[in-house]
């Protein structure tokens, strides 16, 4: 019989629903002996010098003030505890899971019926449930008012601006509404969106959500067999889609695109103006119309919210790897809503009617997070189009004049301006700003530095890592806790996180796979088209048996920290002895003549030999001398096994839509293999530039 944990349960005691550690390992690799002595010494040579100090330290009275200190004398009062620190908290919230999620509800105000039971089925993985009697609905949480305070303001580049106040967003999202229902949308059905980082695509979520429809968007930017690969797959009941956008002060037409995949789809489509050319691309559709037409017929009522299950299908977000048509993630409205409100209000100390800010797509799993804030009450601010246009602190200067609380962005742009010379604590006013965020690669200490010297020195920097995934975070901030140069300063509330060698063993200080070991709200729900989950199961469970296995190359610290050293399926493992490709970066990119770089493995005489290609400032020509540099850089910073064998200039380096550089995309046209799925990378031409390389021959 399940186990299972009951509200009255929780209250009167402590959980009775604890997890497994599971530490078992399925399948064990085989690997090539290394002596002790050699792995010690690559060990100590790829470390990064610790700084004998923290680069910032929350003040007493910070702590005292955060959502995280409030939490913490919650769960002391309900549950009879003497919680002190952040590190109490994520014990208990682990080890008592069902009394932490409860809490969370409850602290959070979700509105929803929660039901009897708080908990499934805790010692298995895959069959674990949360709330499973609970019914709420996911777009009733995220319109907590309906005043004429702002909700979302919006800029396109220097092109166009809006703001909507929650009165607005509120009538809008009643309009929409009422017209998905007119056109058949029902629970279950799905609505894509084509889409820009703007007001109307939030509000279409939110009606698609109010129904209980499955909402999946992607970038306008995607080509025309990127978004069928995605959306062809789980046809939809209704697709929007914008007539154009703005890029780096280019106008991009998206009508021929977009009347491609309209055909495609065979669906309803709705054209969203930003170009003012709506109406003659709906024109061009059979099953076209714009979306003034679609909602002219309504006026904005009372929106009515569907109670829906706790694990109700809500997003479909996808997979954006090279080797095949991208997995359909999908997840569930109950536990993504109470992830993602634990991420803004605990790990990012976010408050009611704070203005935060994420630079990213609709394309992005960042995306689906910032959108979350609005159960937070937050104000939220949107940005379109290129970072660095009309000029390389517009980001900057969004924050400044809207006096955004946190900016969001990437490592590699966060990389990027330090190396265009940015210095935003001389240029603009960032008093508002508290905390900065990066994620989508590891944030190099070059970059830690940058934020700190350049930027703000009293500000919260959290380094974040989790993904498409989990729509969410495995390891993230913790704002009562100092920031560490190069590090990840905690695993998530709820999150049993771990690294794991190839034996299944935790491990300290020591390289292995970043696994969690128990049961969290928001794992997917399914794969779309995964007929009894085998590619489920696949994808998260084969390695160790009853944990997820996340496929990051992880490291503890000795300050309880975490550091990700960059996909599993991407270290590089020349002699046996493994390294991060993002070890190589942080040391390469050091060098101010070299932006960026792309490391890979090659099949070479019966073992691996590393290639190391680099793009370079204008101007720069990869001389003996540079390439010594390099090489003398990465030898005392990272490691002397791991020096390449190969340095290769190359004019672009290819990258999916998210931002994330893609060294098996390379690997594979190194080897000859070709790339099935390069509709995945913003730029696919770049991987012309690796192929047929006469230095790679001998």
């Amino acid at each position: 019989m399940a186990k299972e944990t009951t509200a009255q349960e929780a209250t009167a005691k402590g959980s009775t629903a604890k997890g497994t550690t599971g530490k078992t390992a399925k399948d064990r690799k085989t690997v090539t002996p290394v002596s002790d002595e050699a792995l010690a010494d690559a060990t100590e040579a790829a470390a990064e010098p610790a700084d004998d100090k923290p680069l910032w330290v929350p003040s007493p009275a910070r702590i005292a003030g955060t959502q995280v200190s409030a939490f913490i004398a919650a769960a002391n009062a309900r549950h009879g505890l003497t919680l002190k620190t952040y590190a109490d908290l994520h014990r208990w919230s682990v080890e008592s899971a069902a009394d932490f999620w409860n809490l969370i509800w409850d602290d959070s105000g979700i509105k929803g019926e929660k039901g009897e039971r708080l908990a499934s089925d805790l010692d298995d993985m895959l069959q674990a449930r949360f709330f499973p009697d609970a019914r709420l609905n996911f777009a009733e949480n995220l319109l907590p008012r309906s005043d004429d305070e702002p909700a979302l303001i919006f800029q396109g580049e220097d092109k166009a601006s809006l703001t909507l106040s929650w009165r607005e967003l509120t009538d809008l999202v009643s309009r929409l509404q009422q017209a998905m229902r007119a056109e058949g949308v029902q629970m279950g059905d799905r609505v894509a969106a084509m889409m820009p980082n703007r007001p109307e695509t939030v509000a279409i979520m939110l009606a698609a959500a109010s129904i209980g429809a499955i909402f999946s968007s992607c970038s306008p930017d995607f080509g025309e067999r990127g978004v069928l690969d995605r959306f062809g797959q789980i046809a939809p009941k209704l697709f929007f889609a914008i007539d154009g956008y703005w890029y780096a002060g280019k106008r991009i037409d998206n009508g021929p695109k977009v009347i491609a995949i309209a055909a495609e789809l065979g669906c309803k489509t709705v054209i969203v103006p930003y170009l003012g050319e709506a109406e003659a691309v709906a024109a061009k559709i059979p099953e076209g119309t714009t979306l003034a037409i679609l909602t002219a017929p309504y006026r904005a009522k009372p929106v009515t919210f569907e109670a829906l299950p706790f694990n109700q299908p809500l997003f479909i977000l996808y997979s954006s790897g090279t080797t095949g048509v991208p997995k359909c993630i999908v997840h569930g409205a109950g536990g993504t809503l109470l992830q993602l409100v634990k991420e803004h209000r605990l790990q990012c100390d976010l408050r009611p009617g704070e203005r935060s800010f994420y630079f990213t797509t609709c394309g992005w799993m960042m995306w689906n997070w910032l959108i979350a804030g609005l159960a937070n009450g937050e104000t939220l601010l949107l940005y379109d189009g290129s970072p660095f246009h009309p000029e390389a602190g517009v980001l900057f200067d969004f924050v400044t004049r809207e006096k955004g609380v946190m900016l969001g962005t990437s490592a590699k742009y966060i990389d990027a301006a330090h190396k265009a010379g940015l210095t935003p604590r001389e240029s603009h006013d960032l008093s508002s700003l508290r905390l900065m965020t990066s994620t989508g690669s590891p944030l190099s200490p070059e970059g830690f530095r940058w934020v700190y010297e350049d930027v703000k020195a009293d500000l919260h920097l959290a380094s974040i890592s989790g993904g498409t995934d989990i729509v969410s975070c495995f390891v993230l901030g913790d704002p009562t806790s100092p920031v560490w140069s190069g590090e990840i300063q905690a695993a998530g509330l709820g999150m049993a996180v771990d690294v794991w060698n190839d034996d299944g063993q935790s491990v300290r200080e020591e390289k292995g796979e970043l696994v969690c070991t128990r049961p969290f709200p928001s794992m997917p729900v399914k794969f779309w088209n995964d007929e009894g989950g085998h590619k489920y199961r696949a994808a998260y469970f084969e390695r160790f048996d009853n944990v997820w296995h996340h496929g990051d190359f992880a490291e503890w610290t000795r300050h309880g920290g975490l550091i990700i050293h960059g996909r599993s399926d991407a270290t590089l493992n020349p002699g046996g002895v493994r390294i991060g490709t993002a070890e190589l970066y942080a040391q390469v990119e050091k060098i101010p003549d070299v932006l960026e770089s792309l490391a890979i493995g090659q099949d070479w005489q019966g073992d691996v030999r590393i290639v190391l290609f680099v793009r370079l400032r204008e101007g720069v020509t990869l001389d003996d001398a540079l390439v010594d540099r390099i090489k003398r850089q990465i030898r005392t910073g990272a490691s002397p096994r791991h020096v390449p064998a190969k340095i290769i200039a190359v004019a672009d380096i290819p990258r999916t839509k998210s931002g994330k550089i893609t060294e098996l995309a390379v690997r594979d046209i190194v080897a000859g293999r070709s790339v099935k799925n390069q509709e995945a990378l913003a730029n696919p031409e770049a991987l012309a530039l690796y192929k047929d390389l006469p230095a790679l021959k001998d």
